[in-house]
């Protein structure tokens, strides 16, 4: 195993957690070190995070991380979560300036899709940011299994010795009964990828929650094809591990549209 390193990382987005059977249940998290590189986060189980170290999203850490041994993907490093340390920085957009969080992803920025998938070809990068000139569609598709195997609620269930009162109370993983992908369009060809940020369960949730079962959906949409269609959206890709070709969005980016004059100023545009 590499030496671990202390660095300190700005968070960018995490995914939906998944069960694990060392960990319960673990989420990837991306973010970007003080150094402007890249890096994939994990094991985190962050809802069996004490509440002190549960970071936010645009929020400075600092923990030890190391290179894993089993994920070649030259962004991936393990993170070990005893270390974390909330540093109290947070980049904020008071008076709606995105300016302090673009200037940290403006240099992952890719041309187009096929542009990353060649760079991953050339390079190995399995990271990287890409801007959809538009979003053709949000296809909303029934899992073919809409509960957890008997293996998964066994590994969910698992206690761990030293559980606080907060980890004892979480409500259990609920596992989405849908798969969400956009169609969108990048380059110049429309392109289809599945999305997995833990914000989108989230919105799933919670609209299901608030509107029921005939009335979740328009909310979903309004927020993910209406409301994202106004916004200056980006989206953060990554790869799966196992299938290291293989692409999904696991974050976004979605600040103000800008005017083009303050958006090449904050060289936003392509080639910039």
């Amino acid at each position: 195993m590499p030496a671990p390193n202390t660095e300190e990382f700005l968070i960018l987005t995490k995914t939906y957690p998944s069960p694990s059977a060392k960990y319960r249940e673990t989420t990837c998290v991306a973010a970007v070190n003080s150094a402007g590189e890249l890096r994939r986060l994990f094991p985190v189980p962050y809802r069996l995070l004490a509440g002190k170290v549960q970071f936010q999203k645009w929020e400075w850490v600092r923990a030890r991380v190391s290179r894993s041994d089993k994920d070649h993907r030259p962004e991936s490093h393990r993170i070990d979560t005893d270390s974390i340390v909330r540093t109290g920085k947070k980049i904020s957009t008071k008076g709606g300036d995105w300016s302090e969080r673009l200037k940290w992803i403006r240099p992952h920025i890719v041309e187009s899709f096929s542009k990353l998938e060649t760079r991953r070809q050339a390079t190995g990068q399995t990271l990287g940011f890409i801007r959809p000139s538009r979003i053709v569609r949000l296809e909303i598709t029934p899992v073919k299994n809409p509960d957890w195997t008997e293996e998964d609620k066994t590994k969910l269930s698992q206690d761990g010795l030293f559980d606080s009162a907060q980890v004892k109370a979480r409500t259990p993983l609920r596992k989405l009964v849908f798969d969400f992908h956009y169609q969108y369009e990048c380059g110049g060809k429309v392109e289809k990828h599945k999305l997995v940020d833990w914000e989108v369960g989230a919105l799933y949730w919670n609209c299901f929650r608030n509107h029921g079962p005939k009335g979740w959906e328009a909310k979903f949409r309004q927020r993910l094809e209406t409301e994202f269609s106004d916004k200056d959206l980006l989206f953060l890709m990554g790869t799966i591990h196992r299938f290291p070709d293989q692409w999904l969005i696991v974050g976004f980016v979605y600040p103000p549209k800008q005017p083009p004059a303050r958006a090449a100023q904050l060289g936003l545009q392509l080639g910039q």
